[in-house]
């Protein structure tokens, strides 16, 4: 009896379509989690808040991540990529002896899908440079039980009364310079109780206080302050990544850039998904693939919309 084995461009191309379709499930996730940012007037990005706290609350984040998030990016880039290089379009002209069918609706989307896979590829990489390691919260324990995360901002009219509603603190060079002061005053009251021989559950209590808060003060000093820049503190970590996202899009260039970004990554999403459920044998019929079609042109427009939302109105409208 022969056995029969599956060829392994069949089975990597079911795992690449799969990967995808979990990819697409992360994108509806985060473009829902980013709109509440923008499109709750009044509320000051509450929903946004409590959304990024839940997901930064959770045990083993890091290993999820790492298994679930960057594990399927990495490997669906990776086959995409190759697939990229062995796929030939005919959507439009590159030689007269090659045929052009750009008549052809699906044509044009396979190229695109080949094309928005370049942009997301520069995309995502850019994108987790920024968010995670360049403009990502510092954590620092700053007393007994309290833990504040911190964000380099830049200046504008409305900070400060965004700062107030969101229940966040701005230093300025001369205040974080004023902290330093304090903490050398705190030290030296310390040291003086020393001689007039307190309780050593005292001593040991301001000992730790004290070690906590010259940890506060030396992480707000490694944040470089450039010329109108301010340190925003807060014991929110929702709250530190919205006023972080916040300062992203009051740049004309990152604005164009996102907009770009989730434009692209909403087609391919959608226009994957689209081929994924003829390639796993959900949509066969024509009748099948044609209301498919109209779910993935629906669902590409909706969610293009909470990703432009974000981009657009949570600085230019909600936390103006």
């Amino acid at each position: 009896m022969t056995e029969k084995i599956l060829p392994r461009a069949y089975v990597n191309r079911r795992f690449h379509s799969l990967a995808g379709i979990w990819l697409v499930i992360f994108l509806l996730e985060h473009l829902i989690t980013n709109s509440q940012a923008a499109l709750y007037i009044g509320d000051w990005g509450q929903g946004f808040v409590k959304m990024v706290n839940d997901i930064h609350d959770m045990p083993y984040l890091q290993a999820i991540e790492i298994l679930f998030l960057g594990f399927p990016i990495v490997f669906h880039a990776a086959l995409g990529i190759k697939y990229i290089f062995t796929s030939k379009s005919n959507a439009f002209e590159k030689s007269k002896h090659k045929p052009k069918l750009s008549k052809y609706s699906r044509n044009h989307a396979f190229s695109w899908q080949r094309l928005t896979s370049w942009v997301l590829l520069l995309g995502i990489v850019l994108h987790v440079i920024q968010m995670r390691f360049m403009e990502y919260p510092i954590s620092v324990k700053g007393g007994i039980g309290h833990q504040y995360y911190m964000v380099r901002v830049n200046m504008d009219p409305g900070l400060y009364k965004v700062a107030a509603r969101l229940q966040a603190h701005l230093y300025n060079e001369q205040q974080v310079q004023k902290e330093k002061e304090n903490l050398l005053t705190y030290g030296q009251k310390a040291d003086a109780g020393d001689t007039y021989e307190p309780q050593m559950a005292k001593q040991a209590q301001d000992q730790m206080l004290g070690e906590l808060l010259s940890e506060y003060v030396e992480k707000l000093s490694k944040k470089e302050l450039g010329p109108h820049q301010v340190i925003a503190v807060s014991q929110s970590f929702g709250v530190a990544t919205l006023l972080s996202v916040r300062q992203t899009f009051k740049s004309p260039l990152m604005i164009t850039l996102y907009t770009i970004f989730v434009i692209a990554a909403c087609y391919h999403a959608f226009n994957g998904l689209w081929s994924a459920m003829i390639a796993w044998g959900v949509t066969l019929s024509a009748r099948s693939q044609q209301v498919m079609r109209w779910i993935a042109i629906g669902s590409t427009i909706g969610l293009t919309l909470l990703g432009l939302a974000a981009i657009w109105l949570t600085y230019l409208v909600n936390l103006r």
